[in-house]
């Protein structure tokens, strides 16, 4: 492979074949460097001679000090005016030995699978979460339960109790579900790794409506972003109070704004949509009415608009939850005509 990128890079350049090939252009310059003869690393003056580590490891794996720490055993043997070597060498000799490592066993957390979801439609990806709304006195909270939907940003279900329980969670889904006319087999469901959202009652009820649950990775933040700034933007807004009343001055609140988020808030990561608009189809006859405006705009003061006839941009017709890691660039065509003139070359790394 290092050979081809080399052929390559004198027709079109190093940094273009290496691309192409996917190498590492330091990988390409070390091959390219003659190996160097090693040689064995010297014994210093001052080391330890092997019968003087035998002994140093006797005294450390003794019953004596076989619970004892290098630092321990190397005081107390100069108090007893001995001296075998430093504390330093003596895990030294206990590492060549393999017999340094923890006292106790230490935790090894599972590897999780990312979760990678793709929706390319409204109802196709929701994701959930449940936060804090501080409560009237200190330590006390409301608890609101947010359904969103990961395509058109569009809160589809919402509810605020003054606990966090699978049973709320249930409800919320299930009546959500059925307004939004869910059919089994279309909606995956993800949340993060809460007790409610981990319930066997949830599970049952997706189980039972068709619906596939997916679940971020331990202490990910980032496995559910949508819910997330969601949040950000409902705790962000000048009217959020520092603390909620009673549960009915909560929901009081709650309602005017999830109108406001899902019917007049432009969402950015919408091309400046509303989430409603998204939702329910209307983004071509939005962009029909801004493209006439902007055209009335462009034909009145050409000059003002230095890009010619300004574009309105459209929605993204996917958006990902953790989209996959991108694959090397494929070979360009001049890649492609030039390797198949390599056939005779030998093999190479």
């Amino acid at each position: 492979m290092n050979q081809i990128a080399d052929e390559l890079g004198r027709q079109i350049g190093v940094v273009c074949a290496c691309e192409a090939l996917g190498v590492a252009r330091s990988s390409l310059y070390r091959a390219r460097q003659p190996e160097r003869p090693t040689s064995p690393r010297p014994t210093p003056t001052r080391a330890l001679s092997q019968a003087e580590r035998e002994t140093v490891r006797d005294v450390l794996n003794s019953e004596r000090f076989a619970d004892s720490a290098p630092r321990q055993v190397y005081a107390t043997l100069l108090d007893e005016g001995q001296y075998l070597c430093s504390w330093r060498t003596m895990y030294r000799v206990l590492a060549l030995y393999k017999e340094v490592r923890e006292r106790r066993d230490q935790l090894t957390h599972p590897v999780y699978t990312k979760p990678e979801l793709l929706a390319e439609r409204p109802n196709e990806v929701w994701s959930w979460d449940i936060t804090k709304l501080l409560g009237p006195a200190k330590w006390t909270y409301f608890y609101l339960y947010v359904i969103l939907d990961v395509f058109s940003r569009y809160v589809v279900g919402w509810l605020i109790a003054e606990r966090e329980a699978a049973s709320l969670a249930e409800t919320l889904i299930q009546e959500t579900c059925a307004k939004q006319s869910i059919p089994p087999g279309q909606l995956t469901i993800h949340a993060d790794r809460g007790s409610s959202m981990r319930s066997k009652p949830v599970a049952l009820l997706l189980a039972d409506l068709g619906v596939t649950k997916t679940h971020s990775r331990p202490y990910t933040s980032n496995d559910n972003p949508y819910s997330e700034a969601q949040f950000k933007t409902l705790k962000y807004r000048p009217d959020f109070p520092e603390r909620f009343g009673s549960l009915p001055s909560a929901r009081a609140w709650a309602q005017p704004f999830f109108q406001w988020y899902n019917n007049q808030h432009y969402h950015t990561g919408l091309s400046l949509m509303t989430p409603a608009m998204v939702h329910y189809g209307l983004v071509e006859t939005v962009r029909d009415q801004r493209r006439q405006v902007l055209q009335s705009a462009y034909a009145a003061h050409p000059e003002r608009f230095v890009k010619g006839v300004p574009i309105v941009p459209k929605p993204p017709s996917q958006v990902w939850i953790n989209p996959p890691t991108k694959t090397p660039l494929s070979l360009s065509a001049v890649s492609v005509r030039y390797l198949s003139n390599l056939q005779m070359l030998p093999d190479g790394d």
